[in-house]
């Protein structure tokens, strides 16, 4: 949708479709609206979600289970503005029609201080709530501006905890929403809500930083580029000049340990091209050593075997990106390991952690008793063979514009279904 003051409101299906807390749940269960969900969602999708809701409405919430607070990662939770009721809401992020019209610069920190949460991405989180659900446990799918200190986002968070009535609380985070865990459980450090906090658990969290981050400060993120690829007004260096680089938690998730670079040094970088703000840069320097350290509470859930950037170097006034198999596509197996933890481990790429069927079990039973035997609690992947790849191949890769409005509705959900997929840079060349 347009900006509503210009005078012309143009309303999107993705406005249309983002739903106060609780109405998806409820139509999907009914099967209400059933033709424009499926149309939104996919028919495979809505069949999905519409089991698991009706699963969920069925069983018993078990008092003695913790309230879980399902917290999403970056890009995770919907920006936008909310507006009287019977009113379509102005999503921002995700909806790719405004990002066709080069709206996401409005993302930029500072740009519009009224942008709030409108809830999780529904493709990425609503499956692994609604599992939760039809396990017994009562679950928050707490949404928040992800682009934010995640100190700032932990205070917030813990303040809500703080807020809970009485009974024993869980934190399940995927991606950076682990760290928020993390930060916000440090803030609830010496009072009764930290006792009340029984499981942390990690679904693909960044503890020791990842190179995406980098990336994204550097227009190389597929994610960012493959975003730009559809964005009529900016190609990926002007979104990453004008947009993630102004975001304080990307340079949170930057990794504090990467080969001899100190990425929290702004002449550790190369000079051309995009690059991050020094001031921001130096500000997040220490951030890692300032969240709660893991204690027999803490569970990480590592996916493995995705062509995931492993390492980094500088060279010839550019970065150079070593490309291996251990990982989960975004976050290496050994910077998703948290000291004190415990560690498990599956074949699965970063976005689908928190959609896979068994990853959903097994934090299931771990919330229960603290153990499964659903994972190994060893890598089950490899490194495999590895690739070399430079800032200036990733940018020449994703050059190309693509024609959003000659997109089939089915391309299109594919495209955003496919947003963090490995470029083919990433595979080996043939021997």
């Amino acid at each position: 949708m347009t900006r509503r003051r210009s005078g012309r409101p143009e309303i999107s299906v993705y406005d249309r479709m983002c739903w106060p807390a609780g109405a998806l749940e409820r139509a999907l269960r009914s099967g209400e609206h059933r033709r424009e969900l499926a149309a939104y969602l996919g028919e495979s999708e809505y069949a999905l979600l519409h089991t698991l809701a009706r699963a969920s409405a069925r069983a018993r919430r078990r008092a003695s289970y913790p309230k879980v607070y399902l917290l999403p990662g970056i890009m995770g939770s919907q920006l936008g503005h909310w507006h009287p009721r019977g009113q379509a809401a102005d999503l921002l992020w995700l909806d790719p029609s405004d990002i066709v019209r080069g709206r996401l610069a409005e993302l930029r920190s500072g740009a519009d201080p009224a942008l709030e949460p409108l809830g999780a991405i529904v493709y990425s989180y609503l499956a692994l709530k609604l599992r939760l659900q039809a396990a017994g446990f009562k679950v928050i799918l707490y949404d928040y501006d992800w682009r934010q200190d995640l100190r700032l986002l932990g205070a917030q968070l813990a303040a809500r905890l703080r807020a809970e009535p009485r009974g024993p609380l869980a934190l399940v985070g995927h991606s950076m929403g682990g760290l928020l865990a993390r930060a916000a459980l440090g803030h609830c450090a010496g009072d009764p809500t930290a006792e009340r906090i029984t499981r942390v658990i990690g679904l693909g969290t960044p503890h020791g930083g990842s190179i995406a981050a980098v990336q994204a400060l550097r227009a190389t993120y597929p994610v960012v580029c493959r975003l730009a690829a559809i964005d009529g007004r900016h190609d990926a260096e002007g979104l990453s000049r004008e947009v993630c680089c102004t975001f304080k938690s990307v340079y949170q998730l930057l990794p504090a340990d990467s080969g001899g670079l100190d990425l929290f040094d702004a002449r550790s970088w190369p000079q051309r091209g995009a690059g991050p703000d020094a001031a921001l840069l130096a500000a997040a320097r220490g951030f890692g050593a300032q969240l709660a350290p893991a204690d027999a509470r803490f569970v990480s859930i590592i996916g493995t075997g995705q062509r995931t950037v492993t390492g980094i170097e500088r060279r010839g006034g550019q970065f150079h990106y070593e490309i291996s198999a251990a990982g989960d596509g975004t976050v290496s197996a050994l910077c998703a390991t948290l000291p004190g933890a415990h560690d498990y481990f599956l074949r699965c790429e970063h976005s689908e952690l928190p959609r896979s069927e068994l990853v959903a079990g097994a934090v299931v039973d771990l919330l229960r008793t603290g153990r499964t035997r659903r994972l190994p609690q060893r890598v089950i992947v490899g490194r495999g063979r590895y690739a070399h790849v430079s800032d200036a191949q990733l940018r020449r890769s994703f050059a190309r514009k693509i024609d959003w409005h000659a997109l089939r509705t089915a391309e299109r959900r594919r495209y955003f279904a496919r947003l963090n997929a490995p470029p083919s840079l990433y595979w080996p060349s043939p021997r």
